[in-house]
């Protein structure tokens, strides 16, 4: 059973709100998607358990335990998660200043910004020490230099590398049978990648195994099976593949 929940498109600011910083947690009890929407407030989404998807115009965003996504007040987009996924959102009022752009952008969950953010549910927290709290959160809030995000393709050219690729991650057809499938030359479609992704053939089909690795290791799956199913013939080639990729091992996201 899948679930839709319908949420409004709300301008950055649009509805006053009477926090600076104010947390949100659920445990999804079946697959669920979020309509296209937007908030009138900044979000920081991250997940306690498991991995969830956030869909951005074109860009693909994985968000995990450790590595969450801002999302600036008013911007579109649209969000899944598998039953079982325990997520978390924390919504800053629009107007609060951190080191953080306005687009989203990759947040790495670390273990002090948990805690602080955990300080804030405390019921008893005076509102001397929630303000110096918040501004702390505020001040250690900084953009990840990994991000698991995927630029999507978009052209009737590439759109069926696109759906292959992403239907079997471990899909293995070359740039130059692609080429040969579709009736044109390797040359165009590597112009067409670069200019559509900003990126190699190579590079954003390693980006789609990524993030399908990450899914699966947020589920527990054994490494050596997660690089079979996403098209590597050992998980030591799997794991120099992630590494170059996210910029950190496939074990920092595997559920245990």
């Amino acid at each position: 059973m899948r679930v839709t929940r319908e949420l409004p498109a709300l301008a950055a600011g649009e509805v006053d709100v009477p926090f600076v910083i104010k947390g949100y947690e659920e445990v999804v009890a079946a697959d669920t998607a979020w309509n296209e929407h937007s908030h009138p407030w900044h979000e920081l989404l991250w997940n306690e358990h498991g991995a969830s998807t956030v869909v951005v115009g074109s860009q693909v965003w994985c968000v995990t335990p450790t590595l969450g996504l801002w999302m600036p007040a008013g911007q579109l987009h649209s969000a899944s998660a598998v039953a079982g996924t325990a997520y978390r959102a924390h919504f800053f009022r629009h107007g609060t200043v951190s080191a953080l752009p306005g687009r989203p952008v990759a947040v790495d969950i670390t273990p002090l910004l948990r805690l602080l953010l955990e300080r804030l549910e405390e019921p008893d927290l005076s509102a001397r020490s929630r303000s110096v709290t918040e501004a702390t959160v505020l001040d250690v809030l900084r953009p990840s230099s990994r991000a698991l995000l995927v630029q999507m393709p978009t052209s009737p050219l590439l759109r069926p590398i696109v759906d292959a690729v992403r239907a079997d991650p471990a899909h293995q057809r070359t740039l130059a049978g692609w080429a040969a499938s579709l009736g044109c030359s390797a040359r165009t479609l590597t112009r067409a990648f670069q200019s559509e992704t900003g990126t190699s053939f190579a590079r954003w089909v390693a980006a789609v195994r990524a993030q399908h690795a990450v899914h699966l290791l947020s589920r527990g799956f054994e490494v050596d099976v997660v690089a079979d199913a996403v098209g590597y013939r050992s998980a030591s080639a799997f794991g120099a593949a992630f590494r170059r990729t996210t910029g950190t091992t496939p074990g920092r996201f595997r559920v245990r």
